[in-house]
């Protein structure tokens, strides 16, 4: 059977306080909206539609930037959840099988569980996915079950003191038959309190009609939705949390797990060791049997096994080290290659650039790759000695085994075995420092006693 997902996010999130779509706002690096459809992509859907409101164009943005097959469709009044369900019957037309509906400010639904959604659409007509609550609570509608039937949905508000202390409560997702599940939109009322079309009525709805509809159960952690800041912190807690757990059992060291902080796809293979406070934005794939030590912050790069990194290194996008590489205190790298043992270990920043084999580059070296309109590359041959304080203007190369002497300004490119000096001749003028010092002293007490 085939399956679609419809993906709602179309809320404007007030809670959040934020220009920003709520569905937007990131966990791990992330945008929320493209956690629940890397939950769906799981089902290999045939169709996506993602349904947009609020900050419509950039949600469709971000949406498509994680599928381009993904289709839009805007909700441009917020009428309730069966309203926005309703805005995806067009980019549906013509699909046969199932839908599921998801949340875009839900992010942490498991695939698997999304599976036995799928799995009880062989039983059952219209599937629900609920929860036991830890704690009664008002927000939640309580899922009324006889055995395996779901006979409704009754919200908090409206129950019995009976039906509140049901602690199996909706969490709003479904799966049903496309065509029949259009079929029951279309009777679902807006006569409550808010003028709006839920799709809580749905059970009732298909109960009526005859049809069998059911609730499956999933823990309560993957339902967890983001209405809020605190909600926010909370879930990137959790996302956090999580993920430490996953690297610390698959064999990497954590040696502070609290305090490193992980983006949704980063990786990190066993035996390497994690100090106390790493930053992982997006695009890090880390090798087994390396080292990232306290306080660096590594985004869009790649690390090899044996590797140092740190402490207090900055690995940016297009960073790619080689084996057993050091990169040390102070030291910027981005869009640039490091060879096999090569090492950058003290206060240098090395951009758009190739770095040999066991090149060393000493500490103060930078390349400076920008001219103020383009990016010039800087190439590094094999075991060069790169000077203290060297500036490489590129576009310029350094062959292997080359040398520059420390403070040089290297403008043209240095032949292999060879040695690059290129600084001003020291002068020593005897006295001057103390006529200098004299000068400027009363230069300031005569700016003073005019004060």
């Amino acid at each position: 059977m085939s399956t679609a997902l419809v993906i709602l996010a179309a809320g404007k999130g007030t809670r959040m306080n934020s220009d920003l779509p709520k569905v937007l706002h990131p966990i791990a690096q992330v945008p929320m909206l493209v956690h629940a459809m890397r939950a769906g992509s799981f089902l290999s859907p045939e169709r996506t539609v993602i349904v947009t409101g609020h900050g419509s164009e950039a949600v469709a943005e971000a949406a498509k930037a994680e599928d381009d097959t993904a289709q839009i469709a805007v909700q441009e009044e917020q009428l309730g959840t069966a309203h926005a369900v309703a805005q995806a019957r067009e980019a549906l037309a013509g699909f046969r099988g199932d839908v599921i509906v998801l949340y875009g400010d839900t992010p942490f639904i498991d695939p698997s569980t999304l599976e036995r959604m799928i799995e009880a659409r062989e039983s059952f007509d219209l599937v629900m996915l609920g929860f036991d609550i830890a704690e009664v609570q008002p927000r939640y509608g309580r899922l009324i079950m006889d055995g395996d039937r779901l006979v409704e949905i009754v919200e908090y508000k409206d129950a019995t003191e009976e039906q509140r202390a049901i602690r199996f409560t909706n969490s709003g997702l479904l799966a049903c038959d496309a065509d029949l599940l259009f079929d029951l939109i279309d009777q679902v009322s807006n006569e409550n309190a808010s003028g709006e079309y839920y799709l809580t009525e749905l059970a009732a709805l298909a109960n009526s009609r005859g049809l069998n509809a059911t609730a499956i159960k999933c823990d309560e952690a993957e339902t967890l939705g983001v209405d809020s800041r605190a909600d926010l912190a909370a879930a990137d807690a959790e996302y956090q949390a999580r993920a430490r757990t996953a690297l610390l059992q698959q064999g990497v060291t954590l040696m502070a797990p609290e305090t490193v902080y992980l983006a949704a796809d980063t990786v990190i293979g066993r035996d390497t060791v994690i100090e106390p406070n790493v930053v992982f934005g997006p695009g890090v794939t880390v090798e087994s049997g390396a080292t990232i030590r306290a306080f660096s912050h590594l985004e869009g790069c790649h690390v090899s096994r044996g590797a140092i990194i740190g402490p207090y290194a900055r690995l940016r996008p297009g960073a790619e080290l080689a084996e057993n590489t050091r990169v040390g205190n102070f030291v910027e790298i981005k869009n640039a290659e490091i060879a096999e043992g090569a090492k950058v270990n003290h206060l240098s920043y090395i951009g758009d650039a190739s770095v040999g084999a066991a090149t060393n580059i000493g500490a103060g070296t930078i390349t400076c790759n920008y001219d103020g309109v383009m990016k010039h590359k800087t190439t590094i041959g094999e075991n060069v000695f790169i000077g203290s304080n060297t500036m490489l203007v590129a576009p310029v190369t350094v062959g292997d085994r080359a040398m520059t002497a420390t403070g040089t300004v290297v403008t043209k490119n240095v032949d292999p075995d060879a040695l690059a000096v290129a600084r001003a001749k020291q002068e020593n003028k005897p006295g001057y420092a103390r006529k200098l010092f004299d000068m400027l002293k009363a230069k300031k007490a005569r700016r003073d006693k005019k004060a």
